[in-house]
């Protein structure tokens, strides 16, 4: 009795790009989340501040702000890195 392989188009998929696939999920899932935690960070320790110094509303929404800018600029740089981008500017 002889075993016959299995043709190419018969094989299951590679682990790898299963792996991949989820990788790529889970970064996705995690993009929203980094922006909406940098705001809430940035807009808490205003409001903290805001109390402490009174002068609410005007810290809350400055931080604010700057946690939005840094959810946004984290976002970009982990979109980057993900699609191996980085730096593509020319060494001239």
């Amino acid at each position: 009795m002889s075993v016959e392989k299995p043709s190419p188009n018969q094989t299951e998929p590679a682990n790898g790009s299963s792996e991949n696939w989820q990788a790529q999920s889970a970064g996705a899932l995690e993009l929203p989340l980094i922006l909406v935690i940098a705001m809430l960070v940035g807009g808490g320790g205003g409001y903290l501040l805001d109390r402490w110094l009174h002068t609410f509303p005007w810290l809350m929404i400055a931080l604010g702000f700057v946690g939005f800018g840094t959810g946004v600029r984290d976002v970009i740089r982990r979109v980057l890195k993900s699609d191996g981008g980085g730096d593509k500017r020319s060494k001239s």
